[in-house]
């Protein structure tokens, strides 16, 4: 039976430690030619650097092959149904990486497809940008049960994905947001079911300083997304407190990570030079989103079995 990966929730925790360790040793050792003869298909609705590059050159390095539908090509659910591409697709490809304005469209996707759907991007989530984050900060920290992740901005896609994984994985999450740009409310509510099973926190609130103290992962996003350019001045004012700089770093623990997915407006929500500062690992993520949709790409295709809960 196909899985698809529509919601960083698809996973449970013992899944997600699953592809972190098949990431780790597959940046380390390389990749063999598992995919050799898959075909995935790239179907994107918004512009890309890293997703697109990330799981085309992860194709290539299994063995396997991705092709690029741009907006124009397809147009999804003006010129055609988005049931009746998924179906069509099916017939020609292994897996569709989707990177969509809706969440709800990923879901018709999903419906009607008879390969594996991910979500490449959404409004509500972005799991492999999340799972990536773990990953780099597993790498550097040798561990994520017990830490902690201050988000200081928008209740973003990222946000969503990053706060359910970090508590399944037993981790505290902050997040700093000015009122009315929070975390999903459903997302949040299901966040704190994982938490109560694994031992994770979490913690709202208005002030970004609070938030930062004594953190060991400062993360930051941009105040306005894709599809929000008509609200890009009203939400500068609204953001204007919450960039992170050094000083509010310095508030968190003397080894703190600085994270940002990129692409970053600097001297926005990150103060200008921060990504070169020495506390940055937000490079490393973008690479990391390499070694982990390798893994991920083989867990959905080959079906390998992952015990656990």
């Amino acid at each position: 039976m196909k899985k698809d990966l529509l919601s960083i929730s698809d996973l449970n925790r013992k899944e997600i430690e699953y592809l972190m360790e098949q990431a780790r040793r597959m940046k380390r050792e390389g990749s063999p030619p598992l995919l050799s003869g898959k075909t995935l298909a790239l179907l994107f609705e918004k512009p890309s650097l890293r997703t697109r590059a990330s799981f085309e050159i992860a194709m290539y390095q299994l063995g396997g092959h991705g092709i690029y539908l741009s907006p124009e090509e397809v147009s999804l659910g003006k010129r055609e149904r988005v049931a009746d591409v998924a179906r069509v697709l099916s017939r020609y490809v292994d897996a569709i990486a989707a990177r969509t304005f809706s969440q709800d469209t990923l879901h018709i996707l999903a419906g009607h497809s008879s390969v594996p759907v991910i979500n490449g991007l959404s409004d509500l989530e972005h799991p492999c940008q999340a799972l990536s984050d773990l990953f780099t900060i597993y790498e550097k920290k040798g561990r994520l049960t017990g830490l902690t992740v201050a988000f200081i901005g928008d209740g973003t896609n990222v946000a969503n994905s990053l706060l359910l994984s970090a508590c399944q994985l037993g981790m505290t999450f902050h997040f700093a947001s000015p009122p009315g740009y929070d975390v999903n409310e459903k997302v949040l509510n299901q966040g704190r079911e994982f938490a109560a099973l694994s031992g994770g926190q979490i913690r709202l609130t208005n002030n970004p300083d609070e938030a930062a103290r004594d953190a060991d992962i400062i993360y930051t996003d941009v105040w306005a997304s894709m599809g929000q350019e008509a609200e890009v001045e009203k939400r500068r004012l609204a953001f204007s407190g919450y960039q992170v700089d050094n000083k509010l770093l310095s508030l968190a623990k003397g080894d703190v990570l600085l994270m940002h997915p990129l692409p970053a407006h600097h001297g926005e929500e990150i103060s200008v030079g921060l990504l070169d500062d020495p506390r940055s690992v937000v490079f490393d993520q973008a690479e990391n989103r390499l070694h982990l949709q390798k893994a991920l790409l083989v867990k959905l295709l080959l079906n390998p079995k992952v015990s656990g809960k």
